[in-house]
């Protein structure tokens, strides 16, 4: 009686142990401890070494054409236009004939008032010689003298109100779209014809525009931060080159001649203008290009691969490869980017920077160099094996043709 309360007494006990030792065996099958997890695999990576030297600050930006002078033709005076001497896009020289007007009023006027003129010089010069034989007063010459410049200067002003009917090029240039033809009435002031008609009424504000083509200005901007280097390269007498990439794939050179004297706060930029030979005529005001501003060059730059940059909310940041192939994420700053590569602070020269394999990485993690080199040397056997092949069979042919022919 006595051993059967000691079994039942056992059993419970026999069993616990039991469900523990299971429960023990499933934790460390489903969870493993820290020590048996699985390490995480080393990262294949390309890395680089940060190099400090003079970087050339190529900026890559659009702009447009704009003339180096435009003048608007207009009379000075109400007139009828007799004879327009130009055609629409033809090219003319500084003081070629534009318009005529008529001039036979003025001409009258003119005309008169130098026949005026003639002879109160007569007058003058004939009291000069009475006065040298005592016949009249020193007064009576001075005022024929002042009639004789009074009359001259009605003479002056008359010739320029002829010369008004005669509308010659202030610049050389090319001339645009004539708004007045022969017949016309037009006078001074911001509207020169009005045109009405069933359905509209247009008002042309000059007799004709003309544009000089001849070097022709690109306008532009360029962000403040290269503003340094810019002025650095004009104080030397340097002028920062320009290369513009027109539509049709053509090149054109320029040098910069002005930087605007306030930056835009707005877009933290400021106004550029360029001077480009335009020799062929072929680029005309108000076309959009593409140009690259060589600005000179960042001396003792850090320069790394653009795609080495890891930008995110915590800003730019870039993957630094220690001693024990360790990767590290450190915060730098960029201070310009341009041809696929960026000048930044913030890490020293000759650290190794990881280039491609960046998108899996984590801080801490271990990586390896990947075996770049050994892919270009297996490329370069497998050309120069190809090349050996190509020759063999050249030479086999060769000789199968010398055999044929001594057959």
């Amino acid at each position: 009686m006595s051993y059967a309360s000691k079994s039942s007494k056992t059993k419970p006990l026999v069993v616990g142990i039991a469900v523990l030792v299971v429960a023990a065996v499933a934790a460390k099958y489903y969870w493993p401890s820290a020590a048996q997890e699985v390490k995480t695999p080393v990262q294949t990576v390309t890395t680089v070494k940060v190099v400090q030297r003079d970087f050339p600050l190529i900026l890559d930006t659009t702009g447009t054409t704009v003339a180096a002078n435009v003048v608007d033709i207009r009379p000075q005076v109400t007139n009828v236009v007799t004879k327009v001497h130009i055609k629409e896009g033809q090219m003319v020289h500084a003081g070629d004939v534009l318009f005529s007007l008529d001039d036979r009023a003025d001409r009258a006027n003119f005309e008169k008032a130098k026949a005026s003129a003639d002879d109160a010089n007569r007058q003058y010069q004939r009291s000069q010689e009475l006065l040298r034989q005592n016949f009249i007063s020193q007064g009576a010459v001075d005022t024929a003298k002042a009639n004789a410049d009074a009359t001259q200067a009605a003479a002056n002003a008359a010739q320029a109100a002829l010369s008004y009917d005669t509308i010659r090029s202030p610049i050389t240039g090319r001339a645009g779209i004539i708004n007045v033809f022969a017949g016309a009435l037009v006078q001074p002031g911001n509207t020169v014809a009005t045109t009405t008609t069933a359905t509209a009424t247009v008002t042309q504000g000059a007799m004709v525009t003309i544009t000089q083509l001849d070097p022709i200005n690109v306008q532009f901007t360029v962000p403040e931060t290269a503003l340094s280097t810019l002025f650095a390269e004009m104080k030397a007498g340097e002028f920062p080159k320009v290369m513009l990439n027109l539509a049709d794939n053509q090149k054109r050179q320029g040098k910069v001649y002005v930087v605007d004297n306030q930056v835009d706060a707005s877009i933290g930029a400021v106004k550029v203008k360029a001077q480009v030979d335009n020799a062929d005529h072929s680029v005309i005001p108000g076309q959009f290009v593409r140009l690259q501003l060589n600005a000179g060059s960042i001396k003792d730059a850090l320069v790394v691969p653009s795609q080495a940059l890891v930008s995110n909310t915590r800003g730019d940041q870039i993957y630094v490869v220690g001693a024990d192939d360790t990767v590290e994420l450190k915060p730098i700053q960029v201070k310009t980017q341009g041809q696929g590569f960026a000048v930044i602070t913030g890490i020293e020269a000759g650290e190794r920077v990881v280039v491609e394999g960046k998108q899996n990485l984590r801080p801490k993690s271990k990586v390896r160099e990947a075996e770049a080199k050994a892919a270009k040397a297996g490329a370069s056997a497998a050309a120069a094996g190809a090349s050996a092949a190509a020759s063999s069979a050249s030479g086999a042919a060769s000789a199968e043709t010398k055999t044929e022919a001594q057959k």
